[in-house]
C-alpha cells in the first residue's frame, strides 16, 4: 500500500509510520509542521519522494519540497497514493481531506476538528467507504454500526477516561497546572489533545463527530466515564440489548482498521485476556466538571459555522492555560464567550469556514486581553 502521512511526526502519524514498517507499506509524501532531525529520519527511512513542513530549515537533496497554503493539498493528491492519513491538529486537516475524498482516494481521519468544522462537505463520505476514523471509540463504533439498520440503532455510546483530574475535587479545578491535566491516565497524545480530555471537550467534539460521520441524532449520542478504556464504544438496539466493541487503549488498531477497510487486520494488537476485564465500571460525567459537554451539544444543534468557531476558541484558550496565562476552569468560558459572540452562517463552503476559524481565534485573543486587563 503507497501512503501519503499528514502529521508524520506526531503520535497519530508515528505510529502510521511504524505499521508501515511492520506491514511493508510504502510512503510517498509526509508533512509536519517543524522541519528538523525528525522528519528528515523519516524521508530518508521511506525515501519519501515530497514532503512539507511550516517552521524550521530545509535540508536540499531529500524529496521535494512543496510550500505554500496549499501545501497538504498537493500532498494529499500526490500521484500513486492508495491511502493519505490526515493526522494534523486543528483546522488545517479539511482541505486536503476534501480533496483526496473529491480524488476517490481513502482518507484515514485522525483530525476530529476538521471533520465537525467540515460537517455537511463531509457527510455521505464514511458510507462510500471513503473516509475513515481513525479515533478509538469511532473506529469502534465504526465496527458496530456495519452491519446495523438506521432504524435498529437507538444510541450510540462513546467512552472517556474522564482524563487526569477526573477524580479532583470540583474546588481544586482551578488550582490545576498544565502538567497537571497532562498526566492522562491512559493514552500517549500530544498537548491539545490531552487538556481537551481533561476538560471533556475532546468527548463533546467526539459526539459531534459521530452525528457528522454515522447521520447519528445528536440525542442518540451518549458519553460514559470508564477509566479502563478497555471499552471504546457501546451500541444499544431498539429491543434494549447493548453491544460492545473492547480492546486494549492502542491506537495501531484503528489506524489499520481505517487502511485495512473492509478486511480486518490480522494481529494489529496483542487481544484481551478475563484477567484483563476485572474491572469494567461505568459512570455519567458530571455537568459541572465538564461544562464542554454541555456547550458541544448547543453547538451541534445551531451547526453551520458555530463547529469551526468552537475548535478554533478551543485551541487559543487551551494554549493560553499551557502557557500558564489562563486558569484550567476558564478554558470552557473563555470558547463560550467566543461562540456568544459568533453570528452563525448556515451551509458554509470552505472559504466561510476558513473565515469563521480566523474570526474565533482572533475574537478569544481579545477575550483572553479583556480577562488579562481585569
Amino acid at each position: 500500500m503507497n501512503l501519503v502521512v499528514l502529521g508524520a511526526t506526531g503520535s497519530i502519524g508515528s505510529q502510521t509510520l511504524e505499521i508501515a514498517r511492520r506491514r511493508g507499506h510504502r510512503v510517498l509524501a509526509v508533512s509536519a509542521w517543524h522541519g528538523g532531525d525528525r522528519l528528515w529520519r523519516v524521508v530518508d527511512e521511506f525515501r519519501a519522494e515530497a514532503y512539507a513542513f511550516k517552521e524550521g530549515d530545509d535540508r536540499p537533496g531529500v524529496g521535494r519540497r512543496i510550500d505554500g497554503d496549499d501545501a497538504l493539498r498537493e500532498l494529499a493528491l500526490w500521484p500513486g497514493a492508495d491511502a493519505v492519513v490526515v493526522a494534523v491538529n486543528g483546522f488545517d486537516g479539511l482541505t486536503p481531506m476534501l480533496a483526496a475524498l473529491a480524488a476517490g482516494r481513502r482518507v484515514a481521519a485522525a483530525t476530529k476538528e476538521s471533520i465537525i468544522a467540515g460537517g455537511d462537505l463531509l457527510r455521505g463520505a464514511v458510507a462510500r467507504g471513503l473516509l475513515l476514523p481513525v479515533d478509538s471509540e469511532h473506529a469502534a463504533a465504526f465496527q458496530l454500526l456495519q452491519r446495523r439498520r438506521a432504524e435498529e440503532v437507538r444510541r450510540l455510546i462513546i467512552t472517556t477516561s474522564g482524563g487526569a483530574l477526573r477524580d479532583w475535587p470540583l474546588e481544586r479545578l482551578p488550582l490545576a497546572q498544565p502538567q497537571d491535566a497532562l498526566r492522562h491516565p491512559n493514552w500517549n497524545m500530544g498537548q491539545l489533545v490531552t487538556i481537551n480530555s481533561a476538560t471533556l471537550m475532546n468527548k463533546g467534539i467526539e459526539v459531534l463527530e459521530a452525528h457528522v460521520l454515522f447521520g447519528l441524532p445528536l440525542d442518540a449520542i451518549d458519553v460514559w466515564i470508564h477509566p479502563t478504556q478497555m471499552v471504546h464504544a457501546l451500541l444499544e438496539t431498539r429491543d434494549g440489548a447493548l453491544y460492545a466493541s473492547l480492546a486494549r487503549p492502542d491506537m495501531m488498531l484503528p489506524i489499520e482498521q481505517a487502511l485495512m477497510h473492509p478486511d480486518l487486520p490480522v494481529d494489529a494488537l496483542r487481544p484481551l485476556e478475563p484477567e484483563d476485564l476485572r474491572e469494567l465500571t461505568f459512570r455519567r460525567p458530571d455537568p459541572l466538571r465538564y461544562p464542554s459537554l454541555r456547550l458541544c451539544r448547543e453547538v451541534g444543534t445551531i451547526g453551520g459555522t458555530t463547529p469551526a468557531v468552537l475548535c478554533a476558541a478551543n485551541e487559543v484558550a487551551v494554549s493560553a492555560f499551557l502557557a500558564g496565562t489562563l486558569p484550567f476552569t476558564e478554558i470552557v468560558p473563555v470558547v463560550e464567550s467566543v461562540l456568544d459572540a459568533h453570528a452563525p452562517a448556515a451551509n458554509p463552503d470552505l472559504g466561510a469556514l476558513h473565515a469563521s476559524d480566523r474570526w474565533a481565534r482572533a475574537t478569544a485573543e481579545n477575550v483572553l486581553r479583556r480577562r488579562a486587563g481585569r
